[in-house]
């Protein structure tokens, strides 16, 4: 593979030195008196989870009983345990979680304290989007020195070009001269990162103003042991079509409700490439970026294996382009999920870690079966429910939708806070609002099943996930 550097010559190649997030020095004491420890407010959510989920199974049961052969019960009982009582829980204790879910307040640090960051951000075929990603960059109100190597992966267009008449005094372009794939390149960009910080970007990715800091002190100011914040991504191409609209309040609601809660619980199990924060000394002893389709999935869970802490950011916002049509939406979110196959495969035995974060572990491991669930039955249960019999679609209305609407509400009123601080808005999008409620999930759950079903088979990979 052919490789070559454009920009600084300074390199400095021998392990860095990594300064750890200090505690506050108690500029948050006054708050303290009314806190609640984050074990304490886990029983909390799951007792009231289990609760909403069993008085679910109660009221289901009646209406299974009417079946009328033990094979007709025994199945109706899989598919309400799929389709109501298991999302029941899952929307209760989210809703819970939010409900005692307070950001720790951030500690205050003078300029000096801040540490250098090297971002990486590996491209192929970038041309359209990468010089407005580094505009991005240059407009970060960042008081330390940072430096930004972009690793060309090969690409056919004009990309390398851009690049090159790109005039930024802290950019610097590795020129890989074939295609490797995205962990293979950001592994290449790691090998030269000169700063204690590593933050990576997407090349079709633009940075709020203040996205950079927020990251930053929020990593500064969490636990010593926290080895990786995961930044906040949202949609920046929502007018371009439906499906991108339906996406916009997915990773306004959906994808920051469940970041929040993990989070809560001292484990936040996906800080993704998009845009994300890693001690660079940390990536470095566990191997980098595995080459996978779920590269950034995989590391996260590398990073929880070796008993560190990952957290969120939820006001470090990055703004990205999302798939504007369904074939891309369906790949992309095959590549998901198979990146959650992939993470088990490779660190299943997070399971028995005895952590508040193994709690999501063996949350991730239900989605196969709730998704299969609601792709079969969600169709026939409302065809049933017209025609009288309500033992399916019933429970779904009377415990998964008043939760998940609760839900719903809890982050878009935390998420509305949020913008107004950074100065913001929330724009309206009522068609897409109305197609994430109705038919979203309709797509969703039989594209992640392909991703798992993918990622179970015995296939190659080739190293791209651009």
């Amino acid at each position: 593979m052919g490789v070559n550097v454009q920009g600084w010559s300074r390199r400095r190649l021998f392990p860095v030195t990594v300064r750890l997030p200090l505690a506050a020095a108690n500029d948050s004491q006054l708050h303290r008196r009314h806190y609640v420890p984050v074990h304490v407010k886990f029983v909390l959510a799951f007792a009231v989870a289990l609760a909403w989920a069993v008085l679910a199974y109660a009221v289901a049961g009646r209406w299974i009983g009417v079946q009328e052969t033990p094979g007709k019960q025994l199945a109706a009982h899989l598919l309400v345990l799929g389709i109501a009582v298991l999302p029941a829980f899952m929307n209760a204790f989210l809703a819970m979680g939010l409900l005692l879910d307070r950001r720790p307040a951030r500690s205050r640090f003078a300029d000096a304290d801040f540490p250098g960051v090297t971002i990486l951000m590996a491209v192929h075929n970038a041309e359209d989007t990468v010089l407005d990603t580094l505009a991005g960059i240059a407009a970060q109100r960042y008081p330390a020195p940072f430096e930004v190597l972009v690793i060309n992966d090969g690409s056919t267009d004009a990309t390398l070009a851009r690049l090159r008449g790109a005039a930024h005094a802290w950019l610097e372009v590795l020129d890989l001269k074939s295609a490797g794939g995205k962990a293979r390149a950001l592994n290449a960009g790691l090998r030269l990162a000169s700063y204690p910080v590593t933050v990576t970007l997407d090349a079709d990715t633009h940075l709020h103003p203040q996205a950079l800091r927020q990251l930053v002190t929020r990593y500064m100011s969490d636990p010593p042991n926290t080895a990786a914040v995961a930044g906040t991504v949202l949609v920046r191409n929502s007018r371009q079509s439906l499906v991108a609209r339906m996406q916009e309040w997915d990773y306004f609601h959906g994808i920051s409700a469940t970041k929040r809660v993990q989070s809560l619980c001292q484990g936040t199990l996906v800080a993704p490439g998009t845009f994300s924060l890693y001690r660079t000394d940390i990536l470095r002893v566990v191997g980098g970026w595995p080459e996978c389709v779920g590269e950034d999935t995989v590391l996260t869970w590398a990073i929880l294996r070796d008993h560190h802490r990952v957290g969120y950011a939820e006001d470090a916002i990055a703004f990205t382009r999302v798939p504007a049509s369904l074939p891309r939406f369906i790949e992309q979110r095959g590549r998901w999920s198979r990146g959650v196959v992939e993470a088990f495969r490779a660190h299943g035995s997070l399971l028995f870690r005895r952590r508040l974060s193994t709690f999501f572990i063996w949350w991730s491991l239900l989605f196969p079966y709730t998704d299969l669930v609601y792709a079969v039955a969600l169709v026939p249960g409302i065809l049933l429910a017209c025609a009288g019999a309500y033992w399916l679609a019933g429970a779904l209305l009377a415990f998964v939708m008043p939760m998940a609407l609760l839900t719903n509400l809890m982050v878009y009123a935390a998420q509305s806070r949020m913008f107004r601080a950074l100065g913001l808005s929330v724009r309206r999008n009522p068609f897409g609002l109305l197609g994430y409620a109705l038919v979203y999930g309709l797509v969703l759950k039989p594209a992640s099943l392909m991703g798992y079903i993918s990622g179970m088979l015995p296939r190659r990979w080739h190293g791209r996930t651009y």
